[in-house]
């Protein structure tokens, strides 16, 4: 049985575009998720990279997204964002 990471590094310009293309505000996909709005803000500027699995999945779950959608690339991966 695979383990998940201990951390998801997140890319703050893709959550932030998935968030305002949906129309939400970053109160209401941090509540949502259950993280505090100054944590997405932070998220989003990319002050913040790296969360949690149980965060990240909450996020993931709030936005609707895949993680492909909101993952930050590694280096060597075919697309940039």
């Amino acid at each position: 049985m695979e383990r998940p990471p201990a951390t998801y590094q997140v890319h703050g310009p893709s959550l932030r575009r998935r968030r305002m293309s949906q129309g939400h505000s970053v109160q209401a996909v941090a509540d949502a998720a259950g993280i505090s709005r100054s944590y997405l803000q932070r998220l989003e500027t990319g002050t913040r990279e790296c969360m949690g699995p149980e965060r990240y999945i909450r996020l993931r779950t709030a936005l609707n997204a895949t993680d492909d959608q909101i993952l930050a690339r590694t280096v060597g991966d075919p697309e940039e964002r």
